[in-house]
C-alpha cells in the first residue's frame, strides 16, 4: 500500500515531478505552480511522512525514492529541492529510464562538511536532531529561518515557508529525525559522476546550508552536468525569485524536449 499524497495538475505535454525539502510539503511550490502548470503537467508530492502523506516513521533514502517512484509517470523531469534533491537523484541513479532530466535545487550530494568539502558541520546536524527532541516546533522554525537568511525578502520568504508548514499536520519527530539522518550520512558524489542524462543544478549565492563553494567543485567532478546560480537568492530561490526560476525551467524544457 502506497499512502503518499500526490496531486497532478496542468496541461503541458512534459511531466514535471516536484519534491520538497526537509520539514515541509508540496505547498512550498504554490508561488510557481500557476506559471508552470501552463507549460508542464505537474506532479506535486508530499514525501513519505510529510504533509498529507501517511506517517511512515524514519525511512532510508532508497525507500523514500522507491515509494515516490511507484506513483510517478513513466517518464518525467524530476526536480528536488534540498532533501528532495537527494530523493530525485536517487531515482535518477536507480531508474534513469524514468528520468527525462534531473534538476536539483539548493541541494548537495553530500550535505555534511568533511575535509575540503564545504557543507553543514556534522555537529550542527546532530545538534538539530537533539533540539528536535527538546523543542520540536522551535527547531523546525529555526531551520526555516536559516533557509532565507541574507536575501532582501528574507522575512517575507520565511513567512511563506512557515505558512506551508503550519497549514498541514506537522511530520512526526521520527520522520524529521530520519530526514536529518539522510542529510547527515548520504554521499552521492561518486555515483552521480556517472550519470549520463541531462542534469541541471540550481543554487542560491547566499545559501547558508549549501555553500556556493560546492558549485565549481561539482562543475569539475561532473562535467556532464550544468549549474546555475541565482545571484540574490538563498536556500529557496523559487520563493524569492519565482519568475527567474520558472524561466530557467522553461529553458531546460526546450533543450530536452
Amino acid at each position: 500500500m502506497n499512502d503518499i499524497w500526490w496531486q497532478t495538475k496542468g496541461e503541458g505535454n512534459c511531466h514535471l515531478v516536484l519534491l520538497h525539502g526537509w520539514g515541509l510539503n508540496a505547498q512550498v511550490w504554490d508561488c510557481i505552480t500557476p506559471e508552470l502548470s501552463t507549460h508542464f503537467t505537474l506532479h506535486l508530492v508530499d514525501l513519505p511522512g510529510f504533509g498529507r502523506s501517511q506517517n511512515t516513521g524514519a525511512m532510508s533514502l532508497d525507500a523514500m525514492a522507491q515509494q515516490v517512484l511507484a506513483r510517478a509517470p513513466e517518464k518525467a523531469l524530476w526536480l528536488g529541492w534540498s532533501l528532495g534533491g537527494l530523493v530525485a537523484s536517487q531515482v535518477a541513479l536507480t531508474h534513469p529510464e524514468r528520468v527525462q532530466a534531473l534538476v536539483t535545487v539548493a541541494s548537495s550530494p553530500c550535505f555534511r562538511a568533511e575535509g575540503d568539502w564545504p557543507g553543514i558541520k556534522p555537529d550542527v546536524l546532530s545538534g538539530f536532531q537533539q533540539q528536535l527532541r527538546d523543542d520540536f516546533q522551535r527547531t523546525v522554525e529555526r531551520f526555516l529561518a536559516l533557509q532565507t537568511m541574507g536575501t532582501e525578502s528574507a522575512r517575507q520568504d520565511a513567512r511563506k515557508l512557515k505558512s506551508a508548514v503550519l497549514s498541514l499536520p506537522m511530520p512526526s519527530e521520527a520522520v524529521l529525525d530520519g530526514g536529518l539522518e539522510i542529510l547527515k550520512t548520504v554521499d552521492l558524489r561518486e555515483p552521480l559522476a556517472a550519470l549520463s542524462l541531462p542534469f541541471l543544478r540550481l543554487y542560491g549565492r547566499l545559501d547558508g546550508l549549501v555553500p556556493r563553494k560546492i558549485v565549481p567543485l561539482l562543475d569539475a567532478a561532473w562535467p556532464g552536468s550544468q549549474s546555475y546560480i541565482f545571484a540574490r537568492a538563498a536556500h529557496a530561490p523559487f520563493i524569492s525569485h519565482p519568475e527567474e526560476f520558472c524561466q530557467v525551467l522553461l529553458n531546460l524544457k526546450q533543450n530536452v524536449a
